[in-house]
């Protein structure tokens, strides 16, 4: 049993919309309880504001939009169609204010004159400070749903699965060709989007050899079961990669829903596939008149899905507009269900054919005839007028039921490399060639006869060659031979109903020379919706061939992109949410840290202390506290997260000399070098020390953040560029920890734990300190005397209490990251990440002198090139002073606000030793440029602030405080 009388059978669920109670039908999507309700009006537009109904039952949905669920669950942006009604449900209207009824956004569209296509780009010139306000204003007229602010609960899950054969689509095609495979011993994986198997059998009544389509479908599904294959319901193949990978998302709850107990919302599968069947369907194609966009305005499938598949007639009074067979459906139908068939506007001059007789039996039948025009009372359609046969008739009606033309879902098969072909009788286009172990099946292959598809799909599914009988009371489909679109129409006709697009604007855009059809894509948003231009596409591309004067293949053809419906975020991220985003490392000191008031800074996978604030003390200024403490008295950092690598061998300095684009290889035993190391390009990736602590022994120390990455580069040199060196290296970073004093009282504290005499700068001894040996290396990146301490990790604890009680002894204390930052800012020291970012040279860098000249190490003969080797128009490293406040740190560097960049801030930092801000910036020609001012301009944080440039440093340009 379908249709209405059916429905009373299906438990009650009550559910809320915009804070009104209602009741749908166990089984109902959204849309169709909205529709039981009598509520038409659930959305408004993008652009517009223009009032928005219900168009669709499926994910081509363009218009009902809502927000769905409360809290940490809301989801925005759902389609009303895609959502299954649950008890409790809440769902909520969007982009509207005051009310979905009055929304005063509605305004837009008595302006609309002055916003047409493209207008942003043509409007709001100057000047350029103000866009920001501009933006403002422009995003918060048009808009979608607010995203949640409130952590998702849920939790997600990946999962991989391979297979024989993966069928997306469990219509009549899918499930033919997934029961054949599985019958016949395949490993088979059928997943369907919706909530049921059937597809278009659960909207029109045929039966397949003797079985009614539906128990026919559930029967097959469970068939395909007990032979070992695998059904996801709620189950959307969004995207086609390379090596017939399918990623599907698995829906475990609705949207807004508290999940069952697995306590997952959705899970993304991972299919490896050995073949893949596309039974994914064809898209219902709408009419371009004006006012198509009004509430009560639908696709006929649609109309027809909600009639016999939940049992709600939509309309009491219908006009069908249909350009073939299709449309004749829909009117038997809703003459079913009760309503009155008002007219059938058939866009075919001569429409013949036993369907249409009986048709013309029993309704108003008009040839030649389309709709142009729509009225409404209120925000529902009232009537349509149409043109018939070069007249123009009005019809009273409450529903019209569009009948456009099918258009085959090819995504995921152009996805996955294939190519098209145009069929020239159904205007569209058809999958062609592929390129993977992928064939596309039924409507999906621009099929429409339903014993046809059938016995295709159970030969391409691998069964043996046989009929199916399948009974039709409507006749056999003719092809679905798509609408033309006018020339001309007296109102507003849409054809991307989200983005509100409409004919008129292609026709703005054709004139102004945006003649590809990617450049109307975004000159116009055309399909850039949410929907990815689901229903309008076609229109779209007929409407550009007919101002080109071409056929539609010769229009062009946009991309299809993974996903082929919007995926929440979560499903991506899977279980890597919080803190097992990626791998969190804890220093050892962690609980000595945690103990001295630490906050904490993320640092590549590592928590290191940021700054340690005193009582009332901001994070910013407890850092430059603790930095001035530095540059007066003594400080003590946790530097354990360096990389940290024993080079040891006979060959140890040769292969050093390979790696490091500076003189190692020559260092006296005891002695230590800055060094920096190159990408085969010749630009710098990352830079340390390198220290030689025996004959055949040194320590190579390297940044946090790129300590994986120094450790690929050194098992690449040693095992593919120079194999036969008698070398071994050993990371140390798991084993070794250090910390760091720095300050003018540096010296005196560690000769006093030690009782030896502290190591001169660049070079290092061994000592021992609460009874501990450790390694000392005197390097300083503070520009104050330092002295990096290394021990065994168990007994960094020890020796880590011990500098901290000498050092606080001495007036000083622990400095965190951002005292560091300071401190390395005024001296003038670069950092991985800000401003060695992989774009630079040695030289761009103010390194070009250390560089051996010699060559033979990795980068040296990139650096030859001329693009590298001849310095103008580089980027340069120099040093920004503030002339009037805070420097904003990634601000663009131009002659004024607006200009073109010509470089940017890098690092922006307090003085230390004086007041105001500095920093360092890389800037084009910027060696040369020296006491320029410029402006250092953010847009994004309205900032506009004058700077001097000048060389990278600017405390003790000498050296004298650091050096014996």
């Amino acid at each position: 049993m379908t249709g209405p009388a059916a429905r009373l059978t299906r438990p009650l669920v009550r559910f809320r919309f915009d804070g009104r109670a209602y009741e749908a039908r166990a089984g109902d999507t959204l849309a169709a309880a909205l529709l039981a309700n009598g509520v038409t009006l659930v959305a408004r537009s993008f652009k517009y504001h223009r009032p928005r109904g219900i168009m669709a039952a499926g994910v081509e949905e363009p218009s009902a939009l809502v927000t769905v669920g409360t809290g940490g669950r809301r989801e925005p942006n759902t389609r009303a169609t895609d959502v299954i009604v649950y008890d409790g449900l809440e769902a909520f209207s969007q982009n509207a204010w005051p009310s979905l009824d009055l929304d005063l956004g509605a305004v837009n569209g008595w302006l609309a004159r002055l916003i047409p296509a493209g207008f942003y780009y043509k409007t709001f010139f100057g000047p350029p400070r103000r866009w920001m306000i501009y933006e403002r204003f422009i995003r918060k007229a048009a808009g979608l749903g607010a995203p949640p602010v409130e952590p998702d609960p849920d939790g997600f899950a990946h999962r991989a699965a391979f297979c024989d054969l993966l069928v997306v689509g469990a219509g009549p095609a899918g499930l033919a060709a997934a029961l054949a495979a599985a019958e016949a011993g395949q490993r088979v994986m059928l997943v369907e989007q919706d909530a049921r198997v059937g597809g278009a059998l659960l909207r029109d009544p045929v039966t397949i050899d003797g079985m009614a389509g539906v128990p026919w479908a559930e029967a097959a599904a469970q068939r395909i079961r007990m032979a070992g294959g695998r059904v996801l319901l709620r189950a959307t193949a969004n995207g086609y990669w390379d090596g017939n990978l399918v990623t599907v998302v698995e829906r475990l709850a609705e949207p807004g829903q508290a999940p069952g107990a697995s306590r997952l919302a959705q899970r993304l599968w991972k299919v490896r596939c050995g073949r893949v069947l596309l039974a994914t369907g064809a898209i219902e194609r709408p009419l371009a008149f004006a006012g198509n966009d009004r509430p009560g305005v639908m696709l006929s499938q649609a109309v027809r899905g909600y009639v016999r598949r939940f049992g709600v007639v939509p309309g009491r009074r219908a006009v069908i507009a249909t350009s073939h067979d299709d449309g004749y459906r829909t009117a038997f139908a809703l003459a079913e269900a009760g309503a009155e068939v008002v007219a059938v506007l058939d866009g075919r001059a001569t429409p013949e054919g036993d369907l249409v007789e009986r048709a013309r039996a029993r309704f108003p039948v008009f040839a030649a005839a389309r709709p142009i025009a729509t009225r409404t009372s209120g925000h529902r359609l009232a009537g349509v007028t149409a043109e018939v046969a070069g007249r123009t008739q009005a019809f009273a009606a409450d529903l019209l039921a569009m009948a456009g033309g099918q258009t085959p879902v090819v995504h995921l098969h152009k996805q996955a490399g294939g190519e098209l072909d145009w069929d020239e009788v159904t205007q569209a286009f058809v999958p062609g060639p592929s390129r993977q172990g992928q064939r596309s099946l039924g409507a999906a292959a621009g099929r429409s006869v339903l014993a046809a598809i059938l016995a295709e799909a159970w030969e391409a599914g691998g069964g043996a060659a046989r009929d199916f009988a399948v009974e039709d009371p409507c006749g056999p489909a003719q092809p679905a031979a798509a609408a033309v679109i006018p020339a001309r129409l007296p109102g507003k006709a849409f054809v991307d109903f989200q983005n509100d697009v409409t004919l008129d604007d292609i026709d703005l855009a054709w004139r102004e020379g945006y003649r590809s059809v990617e450049h109307l894509k975004r000159y116009t948003t055309l399909g850039m919706a949410t929907d990815q231009g689901k229903t309008s596409n076609m229109a779209a591309l007929a409407r550009l061939a007919q101002a080109q004067g071409v056929a539609i293949p010769q229009a062009g053809l946009t991309t299809f992109r993974p996903p082929y419906t919007p995926t929440t975020l979560g499903a991506f991220a899977g279980p890597a949410v919080g803190d097992h985003a990626g791998p969190v490392r804890r220093l050892r000191l962690h609980a000595a840290h945690e103990a001295l008031g630490a906050i904490w800074l993320p640092s590549g996978y590592w928590f290191r202390p940021r700054a340690y604030p005193q009582p009332g003390e901001t994070p910013g200024e407890a850092s430059l506290r603790e930095a001035r403490m530095v540059r007066s008295r003594v400080g003590l950092v946790d530097v354990s997260t360096l990389a940290t690598f024993e080079i040891a061998g006979p060959d140890a300095a040769a292969l050093l000399e390979r790696v490091c684009a500076t003189t190692v290889g020559r260092l006296a035993v005891g002695r230590g070098r800055y060094t920096f190391m190159l990408r085969e390009d010749g630009l710098v990736f990352d830079d340390g020390t390198v220290w030689r602590i025996a004959e055949e022994r040194f320590l190579l120390t390297s940044s946090t953040g790129g300590a994986d990455r120094m450790a690929q580069h050194l098992s690449y040199v040693r095992n593919v560029l120079a194999p036969d060196l008698r070398v071994s290296v050993v990371n140390l970073q798991e084993h070794h920890c250090a910390a760091a004093l720095a300050g003018p009282r540096a010296t005196a504290v560690l000769e006093r734990l030690t009782g030896d005499a502290a190591p001169l700068h660049m070079h290092c001894h061994r000592t021992a300190i609460a009874g501990t040996a450790v390694l000392v290396l005197a390097a300083s990146y503070s520009g104050e005397r330092a002295f990096e301490v290394y021990a065994p990790g168990d007994r960094i604890a020890a020796v880590w209490a011990a500098l901290l009680a000498a050092a606080q002894e001495a007036g000083g204390g622990a400095y965190g990251l951002d005292a560091m930052d300071h401190l390395r800012v005024e001296k003038g020291h670069v950092v991985v990440g800000a401003e060695v970012d992989g774009r630079g040279t040695p030289a761009d860098l103010g390194l070009g002198g250390m560089v051996r000249k010699a060559g033979g190490f990795v980068g040296w003969q990139g650096l030859q090139r001329p693009v590298l080797a001849d310095p103008a128009g580089r980027r340069h490293l120099v040093g920004v002073e503030s002339l009037a406040g805070p420097l904003p740190e990634g601000a663009m560097l131009v002659g004024r606000a607006g200009d073109e960049p010509q470089g940017h801030v890098t690092t922006a930092a307090p003085r230390v030793a004086g007041e105001g801000w500095i920093g360092l910036a890389l800037l084009r020609d910027g060696a040369s440029r020296h006491g320029e001012t410029l402006h250092a301009w953010s847009a994004t944080r309205g900032l506009d602030v004058p700077v001097r440039i000048g060389p990278p440093l600017f405390y003790d340009p000498e050296g004298a405080r650091y050096r014996d």
